[in-house]
């Protein structure tokens, strides 16, 4: 039989492919063809909960009636961690076979602690305890830096989010290797450590379309699409240059050149299940293709005028300090809590009933 899309792009190079989501049909999907992992946030729990709400309804009345003094948000959280473990225990099979290496369910800190470091940190090592094969997503904000370092020391294997340009990506680069060093100083094991930094190139897109539209230049809109392809593969070239021990991820799909020009590369793709089935069906190529250059007037234009592109594009657009601060963060971070809000609402509607 012939091998799907997916299979076809798992086999590529060093590129493994996740499920962007927990969602346990659209798991098995992923694994069946390919997948070696899988990522969930509040907002990927709550799109899930509408579409599986006849798996967790019960299980959701139960935790009200078992956590008698609990709030809405602790309700909320048991259930995150109850829907991660689901997946985490569906890649279990995966995480054996490959030795720990591969296999990881990305959960997600709470989106409200990224001024925190303390807070992140503090969750992150509760989310790491939970099951073996559990990878913990955090910020790239200026405490979330802060938070990678200090987590990855005390033996987390982050995934680092609410990340879109090379500045962040290599932040976390850094500040992994920190983290490992002091671990590897103390005598402390790093071999079964699988760090990611996430970059989210169709968000990358979204925010320099965005800030296009409102500098009011008129461009060859074929540039837009390739913002974000661009900065993913200069921070990997960077990354492979500098040796760093952290692997680049990248999700956020909005075309298909954030799947089929990132193929071939020691990275991993986290895709979507609807993006999944849709690469399934289509005629496109599979080939390695993370070598090959961007077109360099799409670059060129980009730099040239839209300041949010040199930002994201340049190693040192942006200092830590202007994280918080960037577009695409605050954009992010907003919809990450907004999801979080529409979350804890559904769990009120089971506590509170009309």
């Amino acid at each position: 039989m012939e091998k799907t899309r997916m299979q076809q792009t798992a086999e590529t190079g060093m590129t493994d492919v996740w499920n962007d989501s927990c969602s346990l049909s659209e798991l098995e999907y992923a694994i069946a063809n390919g997948a070696v992992g899988a990522t969930t946030n509040p907002v990927i729990v709550l799109n899930v909960l509408k579409k599986e709400m006849n798996l967790w309804e019960e299980r959701i009345c139960q935790m009200v009636e078992e956590m008698q003094e609990a709030t809405e948000d602790d309700i909320a959280w048991k259930l995150i961690e109850e829907m991660g473990l689901r997946g985490a225990e569906k890649l279990m099979l995966v995480f054996e076979r490959e030795k720990g290496m591969k296999g990881r369910l990305s959960m997600q800190t709470n989106a409200k602690y990224y001024r925190s470091c303390d807070s992140i940190v503090r969750q992150a090592v509760h989310f790491a305890g939970l099951a073996p094969n559990i990878q913990v997503k955090i910020p790239v904000t200026k405490a979330g830096i802060q938070a990678i370092e200090e987590a990855t020391y005390r033996g987390v294997n982050i995934n680092a989010t609410v990340s879109f340009t090379v500045p962040q990506a290599i932040a976390v680069a850094e500040a992994v290797e920190r983290g490992l060093r002091r671990r590897e100083t103390e005598g402390m094991d790093t071999k079964q450590m699988t760090p990611v930094c996430t970059i989210m190139v169709g968000r990358t897109d979204d925010w320099i379309k965005e800030a296009g539209k409102e500098a009011g230049f008129l461009i060859d809109p074929e540039c837009y699409e390739w913002a974000g392809v661009a900065v993913a593969k200069k921070a990997y070239r960077l990354y492979r240059e500098r040796k760093y021990r952290t692997r680049l991820l990248f999700g956020a799909l909005r075309n298909h050149y954030h799947w089929s020009e990132l193929t071939g590369g020691d990275v991993v793709l986290t895709i979507p299940h609807g993006w999944q089935v849709r690469i399934n069906e289509s005629d496109i190529e599979v080939k390695e293709r993370m070598e090959d250059p961007v077109n360099e007037r799409y670059i060129k234009t980009l730099l040239e005028k839209i300041p949010d592109f040199g930002k994201a594009y340049d190693e040192d657009g942006m200092g830590i300090d202007e994280f918080d601060g960037y577009g695409a963060t605050k954009k992010t971070l907003r919809s990450f809590l907004e999801g979080y809000a529409e979350l804890v609402s559904v769990i009120r509607g089971f506590m509170i009933k009309k």
